[in-house]
């Protein structure tokens, strides 16, 4: 959790120091329900799991939290939507291999 945290803090502080502004992530109704639904950021799949994505992916799903894995082999996700997490998978080459709900 701790190199997480880390790695979230440092994105931030490079960010603030970038010459350009990065927008903000809000969703489009101004509310996140907290319901997640993958099936709405199906098209993130193969992107780079950049934080931008990733943040982008959790507005989009409606989701409170957002876990990022790595895995490099082939797996099933859970058949399970809802919960108020998305799990973003990323491979060798940190691009999103799978997004599920839990």
């Amino acid at each position: 959790m701790k190199p997480a945290i880390a790695a979230t803090a440092l994105s931030l502080a490079l960010a603030a120091c970038s010459s350009t502004p990065m927008a903000q992530v809000q969703p489009i109704d101004g509310v996140i329900s907290g319901q997640c639904h993958s099936d709405m950021v199906r098209g993130a799949l193969g992107l780079a799991a950049s934080v931008a994505t990733v943040a982008r992916a959790r507005v989009d799903s409606d989701s409170l939290h957002v876990r990022v894995l790595r895995h490099d082999g082939p797996r099933v996700p859970p058949a399970h939507e809802g919960g108020d997490r998305l799990t973003i998978e990323k491979g060798r080459t940190n691009n999103i291999t799978a997004i599920y709900c839990g």
